[in-house]
């Protein structure tokens, strides 16, 4: 049997929709330049994250009773941009063109005395005993005077691996690294990191094996982020 009853009318309900709200224009750009600024100190910070975690191993978390030789340098002295450094011919160098390696540093004039050859000495000693480490640090003489370095001693500088030598200004120099007291800057030896900062300075006539284990721990630490070469 067929249902006889009128067939009704479908009908739809039509609720209204709000607009979507775009805001002030102002704001909303404000808003994408926090998010951005957000995201870029994120970055930086994760991209400094093994820097600053291989200066925690070696200065803070340290077995018990263990200490580094040489003195920390506390905060860390980055190079001054315009340091006047230049060739032994006199060829101007921008200090950032020695970043990317650990330098080990020893200062004096170009008249080098008993003092000033051993410590040259145990530079390349000190390199030597890295191991296959050694080419993630560089040797660099620091000649503060414009006298002539004799040719026998630059011939065998030059002997590869290479001392690079350079010239600067005493004054200069001083508003960079510092000797302790009592001493003078041409007593010690000092390293500094592939980011161009002071960050250890040796006693005068140091223990070379007591060096050696500090950049060791050093280069250890930084292995994370350090390679050799520039």
């Amino acid at each position: 049997m067929k249902d006889s009853s009128p067939l009704q009318p479908l009908t739809l309900t039509v609720h209204s929709m709000q607009p979507p709200d775009l805001g002030n224009p102002a704001e909303a750009a404000r808003r994408r330049t926090r998010a951005g600024r957000l995201r870029m100190l994120l970055v930086l910070a994760v991209c400094a994250a093994p820097v600053v975690a291989s200066y925690l191993a070696f200065y803070v978390v340290r077995p018990e009773g263990r200490s580094n030789y040489g003195t920390l340098v506390d905060p860390a002295r980055h190079w001054p941009a315009a340091l006047p450094l230049a060739t032994l011919s006199g060829d101007p160098v921008a200090p950032a063109g020695l970043a990317g390696q650990w330098l080990l540093v020893a200062v004096g004039p170009a008249v080098c005395a008993q003092g000033c050859e051993q410590r040259l000495l145990m530079q390349r000693q000190l390199r030597e005993m890295l191991g296959r480490e050694r080419d993630r640090l560089d040797k660099l003489w620091l000649v503060t005077d414009g006298a002539p370095v004799a040719p026998t001693l630059r011939r065998a500088l030059e002997a590869v691996p290479a001392t690079t030598i350079l010239r600067v200004p005493p004054e200069a120099l001083a508003q960079w690294l510092q000797p302790a007291v009592g001493q003078q800057l041409v007593d010690h030896l000092y390293l500094v990191d592939p980011k161009g900062r002071w960050v250890l300075r040796w006693p005068a006539q140091p223990d070379p094996a007591r060096v050696r284990r500090d950049i060791d721990r050093l280069l250890r630490a930084s292995s994370s982020w350090d390679r050799a070469g520039r």
